[in-house]
């Protein structure tokens, strides 16, 4: 997809600000949504610095396509937060800028979020570094525990135990269900919740290099399983079936016993739900170990650019100790594994969870993710809703590898 919007790509030649000690605007494009964690570390830093950031919201929606038809076009910004998912394809394409040898100089180089350096290389280089960083967790209420005889000060550690807590707090009312997950067609929502049980268990849905599928495996079996037991057993809402993502945070409601979120969801329960005691552990794996979804944002230089240096300074200022103190105290988990402690210190101790799922995390390498994983239509959001809610679950991985094969091989 990305290959196609990209041909006709031309690289434009952004206008200097005349004098050779005059202040650079580098222009930046986010994803809407982002938050304001980005927001603050771009005010401190136009507060402290002679560059500035001039920061543009661009829909999620639609960031892929309008940042690939303004490289085409020659309008492209400086910089991009990208979805690191997006990162590998723009990098195989050419757009963006080779960050390998100043990247591995920095003295924190080796502490940076290792999946999202991961998805920001491209043939041995670097070409994508982190900018924000999301993990998956799994989150329970404490008082529907207490409520249900449950320990509440005690994390569950695997998926029976799971489900038989799930049994006991579905026994307190026609409204309250023990697991929640939004399974009607949302494969970020299934990628980045439901792949973990599969991932900490030591297998995945496509190999290493991303050519091959490998779906059918007994630890997807297991998970879907664990799902479809759980559904049959009516512990889990109806609306969960039809659910695209709208209600991805049921949890919020206080009559969900059990849910699968991001690490975001902690602030947002801390600040916006002081009503909900909840607890926060790492997602089991379902044959043992632990997993999380590494997401977030990468930080990308369009090629070209006359502002890479003023851009490297923005960067070094965003992994500075006061710029991930600034995000992190708005919601984003340290970029930086060596300073993480001080930038969480002071901060809600349930994201000491969220940094430590960023060593078990993974995210899959592909330049297809969004044909492959997110597309609503695509196979892997179709096999996880016919797999769990079907009627045939050896159809549902037959289609689903198939499926998934093909979209590879007509990508290579």
């Amino acid at each position: 997809m990305i290959k196609r919007l990209l041909a006709a790509t031309g690289i434009a030649t952004l206008c200097l600000v005349s004098g050779a000690s005059a202040a650079e605007k580098i222009e930046m494009w986010v994803r809407s949504g982002i938050g304001d964690s980005f927001k603050k570390v771009v005010e401190a830093y136009n507060a402290s610095h002679e560059n500035q950031v001039v920061a543009t919201e661009v829909p999620f929606s639609e960031l892929v396509q309008k940042y690939a038809t303004a490289i085409a076009g020659g309008q492209a910004p400086d910089a991009l937060s990208m979805d690191l998912i997006y990162t590998p394809a723009f990098a195989a394409a050419g757009q963006l800028e080779d960050l390998t040898d100043w990247a591995k100089q920095l003295p924190y180089f080796n502490s940076l979020s290792p999946s999202h350096v991961r998805l920001g290389t491209y043939q041995d280089r670097i070409y994508g570094l982190p900018l924000s960083v999301e993990t998956s967790v799994f989150a329970w209420n404490k008082d529907l525990y207490k409520k249900a005889g449950l320990d509440p000060e005690k994390a569950p550690t695997n998926w029976e135990e799971i489900q038989l807590n799930a049994e006991k707090i579905r026994k307190l009312g026609d409204d309250i269900y023990g697991f929640y997950f939004s399974g009607g067609g949302c494969g970020g929502c299934m990628i980045f919740t439901f792949t973990p049980l599969v991932w900490g268990s030591g297998a995945d849905i496509l190999s290493a290099d991303g050519k091959q599928a490998t779906l059918d495996t007994p630890q997807m079996r297991k998970a879907v399983g664990i799902y479809r037991s759980m559904v049959e057993k009516d512990l889990v809402p109806a609306s969960a079936a039809s659910d695209n993502g709208v209600n991805f945070l049921s949890f919020t409601n206080g009559k969900i016993g059990q849910q699968s979120l991001g690490a975001f969801a902690i602030g947002t329960l801390v600040t916006e739900h002081p009503d909900i005691n909840f607890g926060v552990t790492l997602i089991p794996g379902v044959g043992g170990g632990t997993s999380s979804f590494a997401g977030g944002d990468n930080f990308v230089v369009t090629k070209g650019t006359k502002k890479l240096d003023a851009v490297k300074e923005f960067i070094e200022y965003v992994y500075s100790l006061e710029g991930q103190k600034v995000m992190a105290k708005y919601g984003s988990l340290p970029t930086r594994g060596d300073i993480a402690d001080k930038v969480l210190e002071g901060l809600d101790p349930r994201m000491q969870v969220g940094l430590k799922a960023i060593s078990v995390a993974k995210t899959p390498y592909t330049l297809q993710f969004n044909d492959l994983i997110n597309s609503a239509n695509g196979p892997w959001a179709t096999f996880t809703n016919a797999a769990i809610f079907g009627d045939d679950v050896d159809d549902a991985f037959a289609n689903a590898q198939s499926e998934m094969q093909s979209i590879i091989d007509s990508g290579q």
